[in-house]
């Protein structure tokens, strides 16, 4: 599967939908047909969800492309093809922390290495650029948990029963994840915007 599946267009019925096969029986939509509409309609919001999570656009569109892959190649052992979003969202997330992990590791080893030169014009960011970057530092600064509730709740706009799902935790957690998240995001956004000259 390719990123051209996402040009696919037309009126698709919603993933989850059934269709009559020959016999005049239900049967559902095949891997192909709802992963395309999947595709279509949720590749940037989970790009952006990976994203905020690994902070690098290219790694968040690999990211989530391997995870359409992955859930495309076990699609016939889905148990709810309903659900395949959710299966997504979860895969993603899986996805970036096993990113995060990696680079922690490659960033371990290359500590003597010099870091690199600002880019020129660095510092001309407008006041948006600014306090996006703020926001994304601070998150970067929450425990994994907090930061993937937070990311979940406040960017994708889920209920805390989807990320619940999505996260394979209870729903007390995700409000305790929130709530201390919260707590300690509006702390270090305090502290990034007042170093920001």
């Amino acid at each position: 599967m390719t990123h051209a599946i996402a040009a696919s267009g037309g009126s698709a019925p919603a993933v989850g939908a059934v269709r009559s096969d020959a016999d005049g029986g239900p049967a559902s939509w095949d891997a192909d047909t709802a992963l395309e509409q999947l595709y279509a309609a949720h590749w940037r919001s989970l790009v952006r969800l990976s994203v905020l999570l690994v902070r690098d656009v290219g790694t968040a569109e690999e990211i989530v492309q391997d995870a359409f892959v992955a859930v495309h190649g076990r699609w016939s052992r889905l148990r709810d093809h309903d659900r395949a979003l959710a299966y997504l969202r979860q895969a993603v997330v899986n996805r970036s922390r096993s990113s995060l992990r990696h680079r922690t590791v490659v960033l371990r080893h290359a500590a003597t290495v010099a870091p690199p030169a600002p880019a020129p014009g660095a510092d001309a960011r407008s006041e948006d650029g600014v306090r996006r970057a703020a926001v994304l530092d601070a998150m970067r600064e929450l425990p994994q948990r907090q930061r993937e509730v937070l990311a979940l709740r406040y960017y994708l706009d889920l209920s805390e029963a989807e990320i619940a799902d999505a996260l394979g935790i209870s729903r007390g957690a995700v409000k305790s994840h929130a709530s201390r998240g919260s707590a300690t995001l509006r702390g270090l956004l305090r502290d990034h915007l007042q170093e920001t000259p």
